[in-house]
């Protein structure tokens, strides 16, 4: 093997998954595969010192600061844990540690290592004052207010009265439990948004928003595990330290055992292994560090991580098993997600007879067919998951999987977009899609219900009060149902239905958007209307017809042609007729044309109009409105708090004006 070329492709590899984990938040390996492969160079680069660089992923600790926060500098190093993978690793590190301590008693402490997010929390006279991520160890992000929504974080220390501790930092793990995750994960279906990959993944992304109120939304919790630093008390031992922690007001690790042995050591990262998957939350290892905090400034610490302590990780477990047969599931997206169903197999802890398969190309890429002995296991402990195939014990006369053609719920065509990897239903009125589809069209750019969210409108499918959309304008016949509703009264019902009835009268774009049709936006779909002035015209429309509008190409009138020749679409807009909904465009026909052939970009917020009414006065004056700025852009109205769109105009040298020249060039 040629060892110096198997040390830059590790540090390639390395670099390439701890940027997708530490600073992505979207990593594409286990943990437990990245840490082998850091292991491998490790050992590689301990036998040849010489090969060793500064650059190495060796020689920090890993991560990155975002610039989107406040940095901070970490005035105790957060220092990463040595990993060992078996029990002759364990103890080496036994061995190790006496050696240096001259053979004289240690004690160790096991904690389950939390699979979470690395921060520090800073107390001034028992006061919350600041706390941080841990970045690369040395610099961290500021996530204060963040860490402020976790209800575990003690905001004010209970400190006894006859102590004096004018300063404390303390380091714990951010993580997020597997039912708030699973909660979570249900919440983005329901909304159409990426699910996470795990509870790491999600409390890393959740802890680094921007606004705080979407962090406290996402019921993070915390367990604290060190005294970084403290002014005015002394401890002998880590496990006196988080006793007194604890006392504080502190969550501390969960359980934690205190060994004389290091064979009691091994006997409790059995058990945890053996009982992991009856835990709330999610561990991918256990921790051992020597108790006495004497003996730990003794042993010190390398470059990279102390020499007093080592994560043991535990390997994922994989087990073999038949796959009987692969069924879709439709989201609440309209995905189609394909499922294997599976001989049932006891995997960490639970019975599994059903995995995801994810979709067509992980499928594909793995050649997993109907009758195959496929290896699973359970990703981050939660989701069981097909990994691979047993080609060795591959039946004969098996055939390659093929995603249907057709929604197995309702039959409507079921299509893939070029460069996604999801097959997607169609039909307006598939019952698996319907929460979502509503949503969409109660939404504020199409037919803007307001008070129709989605928990109302979970209740009202949940109630069969609808069963597709047209259902909501005869709401109103059970309106004294409605009041009884949790978190309705009558002003609410009232506030409703005349939302709903308003909306009756909207404009045909607004509808058109509100179908939910495929590459049809809110500015496509009022073109739409503008051009063929009725619904009834839109639906009799050929593709050349509709290519022929302006901005219209093959793949947008192909998409239109085929939702509206869905028999699942013409009952729903028949529906919609008999109960009243326009089906007109309000669109007029321009007042004059003191802006014809001119384009305007609005950027910023401007004194007098909205975007909507400012958009109005240029298009009543034969003008057009774009949403990005390029050399053909005639005018850019700015107002307040201009962004990227100024910028460019000036580097474009496109005319910018204000709202006053605005209003002169409209003549008002």
């Amino acid at each position: 093997m040629d060892i110096q070329k198997r040390i830059e492709e590790l540090r390639e590899l390395i670099n390439y998954h701890s940027h997708k984990y530490y600073v992505k938040d979207s990593p594409e390996i286990e943990d437990y595969e990245y840490d082998k492969l850091y292991h491998e160079l490790l050992d590689l680069e301990e036998q040849n010192p010489h090969l060793i660089t500064p650059d190495s992923p060796t020689q920090r600790v890993g991560g990155q600061a975002e610039d989107a926060f406040t940095k901070v500098i970490h005035e105790v190093k957060m220092e990463s844990l040595q990993d060992v993978f078996d029990v002759q690793e364990l103890f080496a590190f036994d061995n190790r540690v006496r050696s240096s301590l001259k053979n004289e008693p240690v004690q160790y402490i096991v904690e389950k290592k939390i699979d979470g997010l690395s921060v520090s929390l800073e107390y001034v006279n028992g006061i919350f004052t600041r706390g941080s991520t841990r970045g690369d160890g040395t610099v961290g992000e500021d996530v204060t207010n963040n860490l402020k929504t976790i209800r575990s974080v003690p905001l004010r220390l209970s400190i006894p009265k006859e102590l004096d501790i004018p300063y404390l930092e303390v380091r714990g793990e951010v993580f997020m439990s597997k039912k708030e995750f699973a909660s979570l994960n249900e919440k983005q279906e329901m909304l159409g948004l990426k699910t996470f990959a795990n509870p790491r993944n999600a409390a890393a992304g959740s802890l680094r928003q921007l606004d705080p109120s979407i962090t406290a939304s996402r019921r993070l919790d915390i367990f604290v595990f060190n005294v970084q630093s403290i002014q005015g008390v002394t401890f002998s031992s880590h496990s006196e330290a988080l006793e007194f922690l604890k006392e504080l007001g502190f969550r501390i690790s969960p359980e934690y055992k205190l060994c004389n042995t290091i064979e009691e050591v091994i006997e409790e990262i059995n058990y945890v292994g053996n009982t992991k998957s009856e835990y709330s939350y999610e561990t991918d290892g256990a921790v051992v560090k020597v108790n006495s905090l004497v003996q730990r400034e003794t042993l010190g610490s390398t470059s990279r991580a102390p020499r007093w302590a080592v994560a043991y990780k535990y390997p994922p477990e994989i087990k073999k098993t038949r796959l009987n047969d692969i069924i879709i599931q439709v989201g609440r997206t309209g995905a189609l997600t394909p499922n294997a169903v599976l001989e049932p197999v006891v995997l960490a802890g639970t019975t599994v007879s059903r995995a995801t398969l994810h979709n067509e190309d992980y499928i594909k890429e793995r050649d997993i067919r109907i009758g195959d002995w496929v290896f699973v296991r359970k990703a981050g402990e939660i989701i069981p998951e097909v990994i691979k195939v047993d080609f060795s014990s591959r039946p004969d006369n098996t055939k390659p999987f093929q995603m249907p053609e057709k929604c197995p719920v309702c039959g409507a065509p079921a299509v893939r977009e070029e460069q996604e990897a999801v097959v997607k239903c169609t039909g307006i009125e598939c019952p698996a899609r319907l929460h979502r589809s509503i949503i969409h069209f109660a939404s504020r750019d199409a037919m803007n219900i307001e008070g129709l969210g989605p928990a109302l409108i979970e209740m009202l499918l949940e109630k069969g009060f609808i069963k597709w959309i047209p259902d909501l304008y005869i709401l109103k016949n059970r309106q004294d149902e409605l009041i009884n509703l949790e978190n309705m009264g009558n002003k609410s019902v009232d506030n409703l239905l005349n939302s709903i009835e308003k909306s009756k009268e909207n404009d045909l774009g607004r509808l058109l958007f509100g179908l939910g049709i495929r590459h049809i936006g809110k500015r496509a779909a009022q073109l739409l209307a503008e051009h063929f002035k009725s619904m009834d015209a839109i639906m009799n429309a050929t593709n050349q017809d509709i290519q022929a509008v302006e901005e219209f190409g093959e793949k947008m009138a192909e998409s239109l042609v085929g939702f509206m020749a869905q028999e699942q679409t013409k009952h729903t807009i028949n529906l919609l007729k008999d109960l009243g909904i326009n089906m007109e465009s309000h669109f007029r026909e321009a007042e004059s044309d003191v802006f014809s052939g001119l384009t305007f970009v609005l950027t910023g917020t401007l004194p007098s109009y909205t975007r909507s009414e400012a958009t109005k006065l240029i298009e009543e004056r034969g003008g057009k409105v774009s949403g990005s700025v390029s050399k053909k852009t005639s005018y850019v109205l700015a107002g307040d708090d201009a962004g990227s769109k100024l910028d460019k105009a000036v580097r474009l040298q496109v005319k910018i004006i204000d709202e006053e020249e605005f209003k002169r060039m409209c003549g008002l």
